[in-house]
């Protein structure tokens, strides 16, 4: 078995949404196991989760061009494991979310990529084609706001979680399948321990 955990944070339950569509990606590949981990609530036993997983995706909302203070919060939290490299070699991932249809969402996802290459992770990128780039394209293509680093999603500040566009939902579950994917296949080649 292959454990893929879904580290995030949800300001609003938007981010929530997405982190059970990368959830339901992830599941859907056979012999993964998924835990969601709420990062502002973090257990102990979670962090040991987090420490035994084959893959972690981070995930959080974009606030004022980043990621949110609640996520940096466990980010700080972390740096135990940095020093240890407790999380070397493992898969990482990341989606992020905002209002609007930019909002940044790049940086916030180069800041999760740069904490998993600080703690020696391997980034696994989302590995679509942008969509709704052509005429012939539309809003509800896979990937539509044309992000190769990871998932980006977009919901209307004046609409709850249960509007969540729906190719934002399939692509973040097309990003937790595909790091379930390498985290199996990795898990049936085991790789060298570091040392």
């Amino acid at each position: 078995m292959a454990s893929v955990v879904i580290a995030y944070f949800s300001g609003f339950g938007h981010t929530a949404r997405f982190a059970e569509a990368v959830r339901d990606g992830a599941a859907s590949v056979a012999d993964t196991e998924v835990h969601l981990v709420a990062v502002d609530t973090v257990t102990e036993e979670q962090w040991l989760l987090l420490d035994s997983a084959d893959a972690v995706i981070f995930g959080s909302p974009t606030y004022l061009g980043d990621v949110a203070a609640k996520f940096k919060g466990f980010m700080e939290q972390s740096s135990r494991r940095w020093k240890s490299q407790t999380w070397a070699d493992k898969l990482a991932a990341g989606f992020v979310n905002s209002g609007a249809k930019s909002g940044d969402k790049l940086h916030a996802l180069q800041t999760l990529s740069l904490f998993a290459a600080q703690h020696s992770m391997l980034w696994v990128s989302l590995g679509l084609l942008p969509g709704w780039n052509a005429s012939t394209a539309s809003e509800f293509d896979l990937n539509r706001l044309g992000v190769w680093l990871g998932a980006a999603a977009q919901s209307n500040s004046d609409e709850g979680p249960e509007a969540a566009h729906p190719a934002d939902l399939a692509t973040c579950e097309h990003l937790g399948r595909r790091v379930a994917q390498q985290a199996t296949h990795r898990a049936a080649v085991p790789v060298p321990v570091r040392g």
